[in-house]
């Protein structure tokens, strides 16, 4: 879609770690989650990683159909592989971590998600911010999305982060008690 800011993958992976550590931080600190925040972050930040050899595939077409999502699921599995065999022997092993995430770790990968979700939900409210309407379809779809994956630190994230995202940099230095949200 057109955008009136541009955003590429290293950016939007440094939101989505910052928005996933935020998701880690809320489940612990609010409702007795056990994860690990610095985790959670350092797998956002790998979580489009193998999109350096696939390039970037709009969500519309990567999940039109169950066949093509799962189609896409197997390049990005074999992307990531490569981009693992492609470092120090002595390294791979720690960086197979980063994209293979096991069983016992699903918890920080759905977050990751959660994450990567809501970061595109913001994306759109800025988009539209701006007067760009491309984004009104990309916005319901991704409400939907919200609603389906939600839970408490979503939610918690939901009322309490995400207004303060449509605030200017004036809205923010005026605000002297730095309450940005309330």
């Amino acid at each position: 879609m057109y955008n009136v800011q541009s955003e590429n993958v290293a950016e939007h992976s440094l939101q989505v770690a910052m928005v996933a550590h935020a998701l880690a931080l809320i489940k612990n600190h609010c409702f007795d989650g056990k994860v690990d925040p610095n985790r959670v972050a350092t797998l956002a930040l790998f979580h489009d990683a193998s999109e350096v050899l696939t390039g970037d595939l709009p969500t519309p077409v990567k999940y039109y159909n169950p066949a093509i999502a799962d189609e896409y699921k197997k390049i990005e599995a074999v992307a990531e592989e490569r981009l693992v065999n492609m470092a120090p022997e002595a390294l791979r092993a720690a960086y197979q971590q980063l994209f293979m995430v096991g069983q016992d770790e699903q918890e920080l990968h759905s977050i990751v998600k959660d994450a990567d979700t809501l970061c595109a939900y913001l994306k759109c409210l800025q988009e539209l911010n701006m007067g760009n309407h491309e984004f009104t379809q990309a916005k319901s779809r991704l409400e939907a999305m919200i609603n389906k994956r939600m839970n408490p630190s979503v939610r918690y994230f939901l009322e309490e982060f995400v207004p303060s995202f449509s605030l200017s940099l004036d809205d923010i230095a005026d605000d002297p008690e730095h309450h940005l949200v309330k």
